[in-house]
């Protein structure tokens, strides 16, 4: 039924001013890489227009701007030491 019935004609304007803020983050990938990403959020508060009504309603949105991947030096020893106590983590480097 998409399409069907008349035509009803809408316009949206913004109320208000829109917030932006930058978000960056940062992953570990793997022994020598990280991951860097740099997120543009925006909030804005929008009015729809119709001729029956007017909605009022707050619209939030995040663009990823940049992702970049870093890349350090290969360490020359590796120790998986997640989950181990300091106790038993200095035993296991002895």
């Amino acid at each position: 039924m998409s399409g069907k019935g008349p035509r009803i004609k809408i316009k949206i304007s913004s109320v208000g001013n829109v917030k932006t803020d930058l978000k960056s983050e940062f992953f570990a990938e793997g022994i020598n890489q990280t991951l860097h990403r740099v997120y543009l959020t925006v909030d804005c508060e929008v009015s729809i227009l119709t001729p029956f009504d007017n909605i009022t309603k707050s619209i939030s949105n995040q663009i990823l701007i940049a992702e970049n991947v870093i890349v350090g030096r290969i360490p020359e020893t590796y120790y998986n030491l997640e989950g181990l106590k300091h106790d038993d983590a200095m035993e296991v480097m002895q």
